[in-house]
């Protein structure tokens, strides 16, 4: 969630209930609804952007790379210090006494449709400190934003994890299920707000739809039939290591080679 310090205009990331740590994928999809972006933002003071260290920022490479790409400026808070962003603490406020009670969501789908609609709402009424609606205000905001790049920056997460035997992969407290046939190889993972998805050397092993609740366990109906076909089948079936004849090789060999023989 953001709002511009001029217009008061809010914006929201469509999946609220669990945002990227770092902020980037809330900055770009705020950008791309207004379709411009503000020239600086201002963060809490967390490890995914950086550190203000006795007023000295000192940003992560990633962040260092997200920021430049948009040409905007970037200010990290001192810890404990809520105040810097109280534009931002009195709309989580007002969202949270004015949107959420009441209110039941059938699915995220819905929760995003309910929030739009509010949001169009609180964006139109008449601000008690501009007296103004933002809706009307965001109109000079827009005028002095940064245009957007020709193409954005890429704020999926990625990560390169080799698949197990349980052929399930971790993102956050999920665990998510790769097809089988994976086990054992070196598997890429691409995360965004909507999908997990998994691919093996640019085969595509698994998708799915990103939990927003924490601690579960996401399995494909087809990932549990291959499992289960291949326990079924002969060859899964390894012999028992007392099983198993292993080649010995005549002793004579090793001195014929050493000329000793």
């Amino acid at each position: 969630m953001g709002v511009s310090s001029y217009s008061r205009f809010t914006a929201c990331a469509r999946d609220t209930a669990e945002l990227d740590e770092a902020g980037e994928m809330t900055c770009e999809l705020i950008a791309r609804l207004l379709g411009r972006n503000h020239a600086r933002h201002v963060y809490d003071n967390e490890g995914a952007i950086g550190r203000n260290r006795k007023g000295e920022m000192h940003f992560t490479q990633a962040f260092l790379a997200f920021k430049g790409t948009l040409g905007m400026g970037a200010v990290i808070l001192k810890g404990g210090f809520p105040e810097g962003k109280g534009l931002v603490e009195r709309v989580i406020g007002y969202f949270e006494t004015s949107f959420l009670p009441g209110r039941r969501f059938a699915s995220v789908d819905d929760f995003n449709q309910q929030l739009t609609t509010w949001l169009r709402r609180a964006n139109s009424r008449v601000h008690g400190t501009i007296r103004c609606r933002p809706s009307d205000r965001i109109r000079e905001d827009l005028g002095s934003m940064l245009t957007l790049p020709p193409v954005l920056p890429d704020v999926c997460q990625r990560r390169s994890t080799r698949i197990a035997r349980d052929h399930y992969v971790r993102f956050g407290t999920c665990d998510y299920s790769v097809h089988p046939r994976a086990i054992g190889r070196r598997a890429e993972m691409k995360v965004d707000l909507d999908w997990v998805v998994v691919t093996v050397a640019g085969d595509e092993v698994a998708r799915h739809t990103r939990s927003l609740a924490p601690h579960r366990t996401i399995t494909d109906p087809a990932h549990s039939r291959a499992r289960r076909a291949l326990k079924e089948s002969p060859s899964h079936d390894q012999p028992a290591p007392g099983d198993i004849d292993v080649e010995v090789r005549d002793l004579d060999t090793y001195d014929h080679a050493l000329g000793v023989a």
